[in-house]
């Protein structure tokens, strides 16, 4: 697994918001439960989506909203 990485740009808060509200509405939850799901149940956000940005950011939203739900799956994380 990648190291954790801090939000180094507004191109990567953006995207890190962009996920979380598109997993979110996909989820039926509301942003804040994502957040916290992604930041303290698991080290998602740091660990793969902004070190993936360069290559994440590039696909559809409906490709990175399945790897970032997969991934979640995988690691057994309940919502």
């Amino acid at each position: 697994m990648l190291d954790n990485a801090k939000i180094r740009n507004a191109d990567e808060l953006e995207f890190a918001v962009y996920c979380i509200e598109n997993i979110a509405i996909r989820l039926g939850k509301n942003a804040e439960e994502i957040y916290q799901t992604l930041t303290e149940k698991s080290d998602i956000l740091s660990s793969y989506i902004i070190p993936e940005y360069e290559m994440l950011h590039t696909q559809s939203k409906d490709y990175i909203v399945d790897d970032i739900i997969s991934m979640m799956e995988e690691r057994g994380i309940q919502l």
